[in-house]
């Protein structure tokens, strides 16, 4: 891909503290096009959305954001809505890295990237976690404009996920979707969302477990044409895997299975979703 210009990054460095009663952004600093937004919620965890000035990437654009999670402390990041990649020949480009500490917990739960005609995306997510800390990561994609008659039509798409426990390696996770190597509406067929759920770390060893024989037994119908399938990560984690046909349908599954989420932060963030 070829190099991205310097004057279209957008920096982000967010920091996350436990005070007494809840936990709070110590810091939250964003250069354009990023922003980050802070809203109050009636929970102890802290949220924090992220956005970009235009509603989207385009050409050129190139974010990186640097986290951390201090011990005991609980953040929500989201995205205000879904990360629409605009025509990119050069490419646009998405770094995250994250860190938690003991008893600490970071949800990662964006709305899906849309990947307009001809654009290129690439994402690197790094998260290292103590020996008592959680993460629940969610990252997934739908097919384009589909109501513009856009079906899988960008050029490329690349998310690598990276995940560490005390230092050693526990989930690498990779999609590589790329026009140049086939039509990729012909090899996707009727799918037009593709999602995976990471929940690892000895907080959520229970949810994990839950999660796997929730799948293991589902007796619940689907929507028509909809896969869910779930591994376990280790002896507290599991990558959950969803493919469906609307982001509707599939964000209604993704929530079921991630209900035990709002508990955790005190507060509901997806109240009004789906």
């Amino acid at each position: 891909m070829t190099p991205l210009p310097e004057d279209r990054s957008g920096r982000g460095r967010l920091a996350v503290i436990r005070r007494p009663a809840r936990s709070v952004v110590s810091l939250a600093f964003a250069r354009s096009p990023l922003r980050l937004l802070t809203p109050a919620n009636h929970g102890h965890a802290a949220w924090v959305y992220t956005s970009s000035y235009g509603g989207g990437l385009v050409d050129g654009d190139a974010i990186d954001v640097h986290a951390t999670v201090g011990a005991g402390a609980c953040a929500f990041v989201s995205t205000q809505a879904s990360t629409k990649v605009y025509r990119s020949p050069r490419g646009t480009r998405v770094t995250l890295r994250a860190e938690v500490d003991n008893d600490g917990l970071l949800v990662v739960a964006p709305d899906p990237v849309v990947c307009f005609a001809r654009s290129r995306y690439h994402q690197t997510q790094r998260f290292d976690l103590a020996e008592r800390a959680g993460l629940v990561l969610l990252d997934w994609i739908s097919s384009g404009r589909r109501e513009s008659g856009e079906r899988w039509a960008f050029d490329e798409y690349v998310s690598r996920t990276t995940v560490r426990h005390t230092d050693r390696r526990l989930v690498h996770e990779a999609l590589s979707l790329r026009a140049s190597d086939g039509d990729l509406a012909t090899r996707l067929g009727d799918y037009d969302v593709l999602a995976v759920a990471v929940i690892v770390g000895t907080p959520l060893a229970g949810d994990a477990r839950r999660i796997l024989t929730r799948v293991k037994h589902e007796t619940t119908a689907r929507p028509p044409g909809q896969l869910v399938a779930a591994a376990p990560v280790g002896d507290a984690g599991c990558v959950l895997r969803v493919a469906g046909r609307s982001v509707e349908d599939v964000g209604s599954t993704l929530l079921g299975f991630l209900d035990f989420v709002p508990a955790r932060l005190g507060d509901n963030p997806w109240a009004r979703k789906w």
